[in-house]
């Protein structure tokens, strides 16, 4: 079993940066690739970007790639999405994921686990 809960969600405005953390708590944290997604009001859960076991491999969604950087520290059990040059549609609900396994993965369906949340709300 892995907890993730997730931080660094707030209200920004357009153009501004936001980092996110993910803690990951349970089994070894080493061994799960992780992922984050978002979902705004009124939409599907999309997904964000994916980080495989050792950092090595990322993968991100076209809307976010260039702004958005996600990376993790294993030592800290953490997963962090730094997002820079926001943007007003960027707005919304953000989870943290985790595979049971070490590979990437863009579909939801894919993750095993999943933290509650953290609001980003960009204005202009």
């Amino acid at each position: 079993q892995v907890q993730l809960v997730e931080s660094g969600g707030g209200l920004v405005q357009a153009g501004d940066s936001l980092r996110l953390s993910c803690a990951a708590s349970g089994r070894t944290f080493s061994s799960n690739a992780m992922g984050w997604f978002r979902q705004a009001p009124g939409k599907e859960r999309e997904f964000v970007a994916t980080i495989n076991w050792s950092g090595g491999r990322t993968y991100y969604a076209d809307s976010v790639k260039g702004r958005f950087t996600i990376s993790r520290d294993n030592a800290k059990s953490t997963v962090y999405l730094q997002m820079n040059s926001l943007k007003l549609e960027d707005t919304a609900l953000y989870y943290c994921a985790a595979r049971r396994v070490a590979t990437t993965s863009v579909g939801p369906d894919e993750y095993d686990y999943w933290g509650q949340g953290t609001q980003v709300t960009v204005s202009s």
